[in-house]
């Protein structure tokens, strides 16, 4: 069974860094693709960056790719995943999800939410002036 929780969000001033974690248990077999979206009040959920977990490359929305950075580590049976989020903005408060879905390869844009059956509950980061 496949879980995704993630942890890190805070509120923080504009200008400020972040990490987000996200602790996935049930990925040990198999081949899987992860990442990480966000979603604001009132707009659609958008990926921001992810990886094979099977030596692919990250991948990141063009808008996000100076300032997040996404790296990962594993440990026994589980992996983290981590974004961090530098010089934050006021429109990047978001609720933050992190995902997970197995590799298919001809899967199509794995910056899409459809790219992923599993989801954490989510963490808040609100960054304020």
């Amino acid at each position: 069974q496949v879980q995704l929780v993630e942890s890190g969000g805070n509120s923080v001033q504009a200008g400020g860094s972040l990490r987000l974690s996200c602790l996935a248990s049930g990925l040990t077999y198999g081949d899987y693709n992860m990442g990480w979206f966000r979603q604001a009040p009132g707009k659609e959920r958008e990926g921001i960056a992810a990886i094979r977990l099977n030596g692919g490359n990250t991948i990141y929305a063009d808008s996000m790719k100076e300032r997040f950075t996404l790296f990962r580590a594993r440990d026994n049976s589980k992996i983290m995943l981590y974004l961090q989020m530098n010089t934050l903005q006021l429109e990047d408060s978001a609720m933050y999800y992190c995902a997970a879905g197995p590799f298919r390869p001809a899967g199509g844009s794995l910056l899409l939410p459809g790219a992923y059956p599993y989801w954490g509950q989510g963490t808040q980061v609100t960054v304020s002036s």
